[in-house]
């Protein structure tokens, strides 16, 4: 194997979690955005980007049919030495159509899918675990005494949230520590900056956006190359019809601005993502060895203040056109709808 290249390494959260600046979601490897890689080409990238300097690998069990992401993440780290790789997954949706998502919290869900997840992947501890998506029926106090008590059995090292509200965020954090919170954050999905941003600051949690390149799109998906058949953009609301249209002018903006700071934009799109904060690590996916490289560039992208801010005002949040879900089912489950109910004793209490 060539000699791993060192990347900036950051604390996710305040208990201890160390992981690569730029992370890596194998999301898109098992199709979604595209067609299926096949294994090997899928284990070559993971590969790749261990030795360019990324350790931080993101999967789910929802992932892939038949649970085919964390398959093929497990092939890809019995090549890779298990020591330096940080491997996050997720339990949580236990069904997802077009229409409908299923969330389950139950405690002995949440176990029941951890000691699955290790079997597929072929590890003895997962990194770190996050809820998924959050079960509004069952309070979160709940699912976090199980994950509390997998942390004790050395079945996982450290907890995160998926798209949990600030009520959810807080009273997760009070049971165990919450070490990183996955959200969608990028240039034109910036809806976590007034609250979540600084709670998460406030409690020590670290920050994992998800889709920082606006799912493609300031790579110029869509705008410069075509949309794959069978992928989820066709449907997505901020890439057709007339949202689209709209939204290509912020495209070109961000292209000019890119040639200014001599990358490409979808560089740049990454480059403010990773200048919001040291605590802010993004995952961005690919399918291509090429695309990957070009996402590791990025951190060569130097940004002042003034620049951040130039970028920023490019693309106003009140001129992107369309929902930043792809589908229903997901606009019912984003952060701003993830309460639970309190526990039957607080009730009880109050």
């Amino acid at each position: 194997m060539a000699e791993q290249v060192e990347m900036p390494r950051v604390k996710l959260g305040t208990q201890g979690l160390e992981v690569s600046k730029l992370g890596y979601g194998c999301m898109g490897l098992t199709g979604s955005y595209n067609v299926p890689v096949p294994d090997e080409e899928g284990i070559a990238i993971i590969k790749e980007a261990f030795s360019k300097g990324v350790t931080f690998f993101d999967t789910s069990d929802i992932y892939g049919v038949n649970n085919a992401n964390e398959y093929l993440v497990g092939k890809a780290l019995k090549q890779l030495p298990r020591e330096k790789v940080e491997l996050a997954t997720k339990f949580g949706v236990a069904e997802i159509t077009a229409s409908n998502l299923i969330a389950k919290g139950s405690p002995e869900y949440a176990r029941s899918c951890c000691e699955a997840s290790l079997k597929r992947l072929g590890v003895d501890y997962i990194d770190l675990y996050y809820i998924h998506r959050i079960d509004t029926n069952v309070p979160i106090e709940e699912t976090m005494g199980e994950l509390k008590k997998l942390v004790g059995e050395g079945k996982i090292k450290y907890v995160g949230l998926s798209e949990a509200s600030p009520d959810t965020i807080r009273r997760a954090h009070a049971v165990h520590p919450i070490s990183a919170l996955q959200m969608e954050y990028s240039l034109w999905t910036r809806d976590i900056e007034d609250e979540i941003i600084p709670l998460c600051r406030e409690l020590g949690i670290g920050i994992v956006p998800y889709s920082p390149v606006g799912r493609g799109f300031f790579a110029g998906k869509a705008v410069v190359e075509s949309v794959p058949p069978n992928s989820l953009l066709e449907h997505h609301p901020r890439f057709t019809g007339e949202n689209f249209d709209k939204n290509k002018t912020i495209y070109f903006r961000i292209e000019k601005l890119a040639k200014k700071h001599g990358c490409t934009p979808a560089q740049l799109a990454l480059a403010w993502v990773l200048h919001q904060g040291d605590d802010i690590v993004p995952i961005p996916g690919t399918t291509k060895i090429k695309n990957l490289h070009e996402n590791i560039g990025s951190m060569k992208v130097k940004l002042t203040k003034d620049d951040l801010k130039e970028i920023s005002d490019a693309v106003p949040i009140n001129e992107v056109v369309g929902s930043k879900s792809s589908t229903e089912a997901l606009e019912r489950h984003t952060w701003k709808l993830a309460n639970t109910p309190l526990p039957k004793s607080t009730q009880q209490n109050g």
